[in-house]
């Protein structure tokens, strides 16, 4: 029996290690993503936590000093927060990029393997033609030896 010989399989195997590549790069970026908005909110959280402090010590027994270390770690925070959130903005787009990435890998695969069926397919078309072929050609000389 012949065998099925895909010819480009090789590019198939390339393209599935693309796929895979760019599913780990997706992951990644999406953990890193993960990680920067945690960070962020660890911030946040900080942040209100020195603003309650503000709080209390207005409320208190003014002591100029801390209420002004208190301010100047709020400004800090907010700078930081800042810097934090175009950090998270960056990571959004990188796990975008490596979304778009692996949309794209992906739909490549998906082609060749589209390409790999219909040649699987042409390839039984042809046996069934050789095989429909030799029955009759069997059929054809037991009915002619028959008749002798």
């Amino acid at each position: 029996m012949v065998k099925f010989a895909y010819k480009m399989q090789n590019i198939l195997d390339v393209k599935s290690k693309l796929e895979d590549q760019a599913k780990t790069n997706f992951s990644a970026a999406a953990a890193r993503l993960s990680q920067e908005e945690e960070r962020l909110a660890e911030l946040n959280r900080r942040k209100a936590g020195y603003e309650q402090r503000a709080k209390e010590l207005v409320e208190d027994r003014l002591d100029i000093r801390e209420i002004k270390v208190n301010r100047t770690a709020i400004d800090v925070m907010k700078g930081t927060i800042r810097n934090q959130t175009l950090a998270v903005h960056v990571a959004e787009r990188n796990v975008e990029s490596a979304r778009a990435r692996l949309q794209e890998v992906m739909i490549e695969r998906k082609t060749h393997e589209i390409l790999k069926e219909k040649a699987f397919d042409g390839f039984k078309k042809e046996l069934l033609k050789e095989e429909s072929k030799e029955v009759d050609e069997l059929v054809s000389f037991t009915h002619n030896h028959v008749e002798e």
